[in-house]
């Protein structure tokens, strides 16, 4: 059976046949391509278990768009890690593995998410091993990236309806100890030194520009440009493709994700995800899937009162419950007619928006109805909105789109302001999810599940554990990137 959004169209990056090799430059056990954080935890894992690895890395150094993330990583199950057993939470792994099948969507990966779900405290203490450090400590509410060290946050959609309906809420976010910085960085830079330390042959502005393969399609290396020459790698045991998603290469976004169209120019990226992994794996017959998958999100918050206003779209209807996760809420915001999306909100939560969400005031009135009247809406459009919100609000509840009771409030506090959340105008910033069909062991895979035999994949490279943008939690790539990237690593240099 085929499977959704799957690709295997001919690319420009052919395979260079193994019969036309001149001779191999590197002779190596395992080849990764991209020293990321999947690519970096391929290459430990393999080297740990003794084999001879060579990193090919087409910057000028280490780190790849994972040292850019905020660096929060998700952990869960078990019982709990000790930063939320310290602050009073105990995450059940059950629970652990309904709210990732959720977050998942329709076409989530049961044995992947099982897997993780039930390593996921193994994976922190090897985390931990490498010299990752993470403070036991606790920040409630909803947050970003605080930057002073701290630990614990709610990055997802946990205590938010529908996901708090099916899992019991915990927060699963981890950053490592990084005051003042990203953790992302933190993160890559502790991994890198581990890799130096494992004495692994690391080359940089080296860029890979096809796969090695014999008449079976069968991989048996890598094309390098490195000093504007092309050198060949040779890989006993496997390439692990680790390079990235394509969020920088127009021609791909505008095949397969035509969203990423109507979004500002704002993809996350240090500037080489260009999908010319995802199109070495193609080049053998490998299946991509769900390349339609863009993460995108919205900060609404900061400031956290925000959450207690209302998000509606230019008919001036909700359409989604506003204590989601960001990412969340900004799909919802793709899905409306239109391009208007505006929050409203009351003089009692009003606060500046930050500047970097570039959400602006749209207009302050005195009443729901001038408010609606200077947007520009259909007399009533909202109005019968705000009215209905705030009768069940100042009760409790939501029955309409079920916002925890803590989030509630009614807006009956003039002015009122509607604040501009325009998709193509605010920060919507963006990467993809899809990429190469994988076993969660980092086989690369055709459309028919049979493996490429000598090629893995890890990271954006593949689509992994987060697939659904819809579902999406703050930690889930860089958990996938590094917990898979092991995998893969250990995969590869077991072949015999």
């Amino acid at each position: 059976m085929t499977r959704p959004n799957s690709s295997s169209q001919p690319h420009p990056l052919a395979p260079h046949p193994l019969a036309k090799v001149p001779g191999w430059d590197f002779d190596l056990d395992i080849i990764v391509v991209g020293f990321g954080a999947a690519g970096a935890s391929a290459a430990i894992e393999a080297a740990t278990i003794g084999a001879r690895v060579g990193l090919f890395e087409v910057a000028s150094g280490s780190g790849g768009t994972s040292a850019l993330a905020g660096g929060y990583i998700y952990f869960g199950g078990g019982g709990g890690t000790p930063a939320q057993r310290d602050n009073g939470f105990v995450d059940a792994t059950e629970d652990f593995y309904r709210y990732m099948m959720m977050a998942g969507g329709p076409d989530a990966d049961e044995a992947r998410v099982r897997l993780y779900a039930e390593q996921a405290l193994d994976h922190y203490r090897w985390l931990e091993g490498q010299g990752v450090s993470f403070r036991n400590t606790y920040v409630p509410g909803k947050q970003e990236t605080p930057r002073t060290g701290d630990c614990l946050i709610w990055s997802g959609n946990e205590d938010a309806w529908p996901f708090n309906q099916e899992a019991k809420p915990c927060p699963r976010g981890h950053l490592p100890e990084a005051p003042g910085e990203l953790g992302g960085k933190r993160l890559l830079d502790t991994l890198a030194r581990r890799v130096q330390d494992l004495g692994i042959e690391i080359h940089f502005d080296a860029r890979a520009t096809a796969l090695v393969a014999d008449e079976a399609q069968r991989v048996h290396g890598v094309v390098v440009q490195i000093d504007g020459q092309p050198r060949f790698a040779r890989a006993g045991k496997g390439v692990i493709l680790c390079a990235g998603g394509f969020v920088l290469n127009d021609e791909m976004l505008q095949r397969y994700a035509p969203l990423a169209a109507r979004l500002a120019t704002d993809s996350l990226s240090a500037g080489h995800d260009d999908g010319s992994g995802i199109c070495m794996g193609l080049s053998v017959g490998a299946a991509a899937i769900h390349m339609d998958e863009l993460f995108t999100t919205l900060p609404i918050y900061p400031p956290e009162s925000h959450v207690k206003g209302i998000l509606v779209n230019e008919r001036g209807q909700r359409f989604v419950n506003e204590d989601a996760y960001p990412g969340r809420v900004s799909v919802y915001c793709t899905r409306q007619t239109g391009d208007r999306i505006f929050l409203l909100v009351d003089d009692g939560i009003f606060e500046q928006p930050s500047e970097l969400s570039r959400i602006t005031v749209a207009a302050v009135e005195e009443s729901w109805a001038d408010l609606e009247q200077a947007l520009g809406m259909v007399e009533g459009a909202f109005v019968e909105t705000v009215e209905t919100y705030n009768r069940h609000a100042a009760k409790g509840e939501d029955p309409l789109f079920h916002k925890t009771a803590k989030w509630l409030k009614p807006l009956d506090e003039p002015p009122f302001a509607a604040l501009a959340c325009h998709v193509g105008q605010a920060f919507y910033p963006f990467f993809t999810l899809g990429g190469l069909s994988t076993r969660p062991t980092g086989e690369v895979l055709t459309a028919n599940d049979e493996v490429v035999v000598g090629l893995y994949a890890a990271g954006r490279n593949c689509c992994g554990l987060p697939r659904s943008a819809e579902g999406y939690s703050s930690g889930m790539s860089l958990a996938d990137c590094t917990y898979f990237g092991r995998l893969a690593g250990r995969s590869a240099a077991a072949l015999e």
